[in-house]
């Protein structure tokens, strides 16, 4: 973590890795607010809280802003596209929404394991880079690469521009996950913990199945959810 509204601007700057900054909900001042508009400019996760979860964060003068640096470097997502070999069926992995850091790292660590050639976050609304998940992930963020977009449904275009499938679960989907082809080019969207994927971006998808649920509990964690549907499509590939 750095604090301070100098040295945070900095870091800004400079083009650091920043995952979030935490900034007093009542601050105020020139430089304060300039702080804010370099955040709001470079894309940089906020979040507006009150002094004391500042001091949760850092024992030193904050002087309103504490930001928490990632410990990964993101990749460009063009630049992965433009890298992978489409004749493959390579797998990637976008998450809309996901906010707790356990679940980033199981999804992180799943994902490393079933090969996934990346994992796509957007700027806003996504769970930071720290170091739950990093412990969580077994170090899997290390291996993968991590890209953020603006927005998810810009990645979700620019991969049916580039002739990938773009799949997600849905309970409302009338066939399941065992009787969707999944052994193509494919792009898994993953939805938050509390309400699932934006129905904004399931109408973008070009395909949505549901996962058969036996019992009463009508749904799955999002991370036990993502490792039945990548471990599908991996029976898949190699049948």
């Amino acid at each position: 973590m750095i604090y301070g509204l100098r040295p945070i601007l900095e870091a800004i700057e400079n083009q650091r890795d920043i995952s979030k900054i935490y900034f007093l909900k009542d601050g105020n001042g020139v430089l304060f607010n300039q702080l804010k508009h370099a955040a709001k400019k470079a894309g940089v996760g906020t979040s507006f809280v009150p002094e004391e979860k500042l001091y949760k964060l850092t024992k030193e003068n904050h002087q309103g802003a504490v930001a928490v640096l990632s410990p990964i470097s993101y990749a460009n997502l063009e630049e992965v596209l433009e890298a992978t070999d489409l004749t493959e069926n390579p797998m990637f992995l976008l998450l809309d929404g996901v906010t707790d850091v356990g679940n980033y790292g199981a999804i992180i660590r799943t994902a490393e394991c079933t090969g996934v050639k990346a994992v796509v976050v957007s700027e806003k609304g996504s769970a930071p880079i720290n170091a739950v998940v990093v412990k969580t992930s077994a170090g899997a963020v290390f291996n993968l690469p991590i890209c953020k977009v603006n927005h998810l449904k810009d990645a979700i275009f620019l991969m049916q521009a580039y002739g990938i499938k773009t799949v997600g679960a849905s309970e409302k989907a009338d066939n399941s996950i065992y009787d969707t082809d999944l052994n193509t080019p494919l792009a898994l969207i993953m939805g938050s913990e509390d309400r699932g994927i934006n129905p904004s971006t399931l109408k973008t998808l070009d395909k949505t199945f549901n996962l058969p649920m036996m019992g009463k509990i009508a749904s799955l964690n999002v991370s036990v959810a993502c490792g039945a549907m990548l471990y599908e499509a991996v029976r898949q590939r190699q049948d």
